[in-house]
């Protein structure tokens, strides 16, 4: 894994590469940056893992890299695969599904 944080940025060259060994039935999280505009994590899943209905504090961007899940944004329903990505505003009820093994990217927003 080649990553990179000078102080003036930071550079990863495969983020789904720091997932690559999820174990069945684990969720993995990893706070890979975090300053005072954002906090980076990264997760993975294993195929039926799933996050329960929650509320963030801050707006919120989740990116798939990886696999397939359902994502559910207040009451919308969204089947989620590798390239989806969302903003969503602080405090939506939202929740996840992996369908398949599935490692996501959130960014959280702060004011």
């Amino acid at each position: 894994m080649n990553t990179t944080n000078t102080g003036s940025y930071a550079w990863f060259e495969n983020l789904a590469d720091m997932m690559a060994d999820i174990q069945p039935e684990s969720i993995i999280s990893r706070t890979i940056y975090k300053d005072d505009q954002v906090n980076v994590s990264l997760f993975g899943f294993a195929a039926g893992q799933s996050l329960s209905e929650h509320t963030a504090a801050q707006p919120a961007l989740i990116h798939i890299l990886q696999g397939d899940g359902t994502l559910t944004l207040g009451a919308d329903v969204k089947q989620v695969q590798a390239g989806s990505w969302v903003r969503m505003p602080a405090h939506l009820k939202h929740s996840l599904v992996a369908k398949t093994p599935l490692t996501m990217l959130l960014i959280l927003l702060k004011s």
